[in-house]
C-alpha cells in the first residue's frame, strides 16, 4: 500500500470517527427518558400514518421496538447509533440502543426511525434474555419495504419480528439494519 494510499485510509478512518463520535455524544446527551417516551410515540403515529399496513401489525404484536432517531454516518468506515423504546400495549417497558458497524464502499449521514414489531412471545423473551440481538441471529426478522407490504395482512404475518424504517433524512447510498445489535439501557 503507498504512503498516499496509507494516509487516506487514516484521514477517512479519524474523520468518519470524529462525525461519529460527535453524532452519538450528542444524541445520547439528550435522550431524556420523556424525550424517548414522547418522541417514540410521535415515530409510532407518523409510521401508521405514512405505511397503514404497520397499524395493522401492530394490532396482533406482543411488543414494539421504536428507535425514533438513528443517526448514520460513514466515510468508508461508518456506524449507526440510537436509542428506542420497547412498549408492551401503550406501555414503554425498557429502554434500547440500537448500535451498527461497518465498512466498505459508503460516503455520507443520514438520520432514519425504525420500528420492530415482535409478533411471537419467542422473540419477546430472546429480546429480554440476550444481552443483545443481533439482527440476523435468533428470531426470524423481515425488513418490510414497499413490495413486501403489499402483501402484509393479518393472515400472512408467520415471522417473529417485523421491521419498518421510515422519516429519512440525509444522503447515504444505502441503507440496512441488517449487523446491527440492540441492547438495553438504563433510563
Amino acid at each position: 500500500m503507498t504512503t498516499d494510499r496509507r494516509n487516506f485510509h487514516k484521514t477517512a478512518f479519524l474523520a468518519t470517527s470524529a462525525l461519529l463520535l460527535g453524532s452519538v455524544g450528542v444524541q445520547a446527551v439528550a435522550a431524556t427518558a420523556e424525550d424517548l417516551d414522547k418522541d417514540a410515540a410521535q415515530a409510532l403515529q407518523t409510521l401508521y400514518k405514512s405505511r397503514p399496513v404497520a397499524e395493522v401489525v401492530s394490532k396482533k404484536a406482543k411488543a414494539i421496538l421504536v428507535f425514533p432517531k438513528v443517526l448514520k454516518a460513514g466515510l468508508v468506515f461508518g456506524g449507526s447509533y440510537g436509542e428506542g423504546v420497547l412498549m408492551k400495549g401503550a406501555h414503554v417497558t425498557e429502554y434500547y440502543n440500537s448500535v451498527s458497524a461497518s465498512w466498505g464502499l459508503q460516503a455520507g449521514a443520514e438520520s432514519y426511525a425504525y420500528v420492530v414489531f415482535l409478533m411471537s412471545d419467542k422473540a419477546v423473551k430472546y429480546l429480554e434474555k440476550s444481552k443483545g440481538w443481533e439482527f440476523g441471529v435468533g428470531p426470524s426478522l423481515v425488513v418490510v419495504n414497499e413490495g413486501v407490504a403489499k402483501n402484509l395482512s393479518t393472515s400472512t404475518l408467520k415471522d417473529d419480528a417485523y421491521a419498518f424504517i421510515s422519516d429519512q433524512q440525509g444522503l447515504m447510498a444505502s441503507l440496512s439494519i441488517e449487523g446491527t445489535k440492540i441492547s438495553r439501557i438504563k433510563r
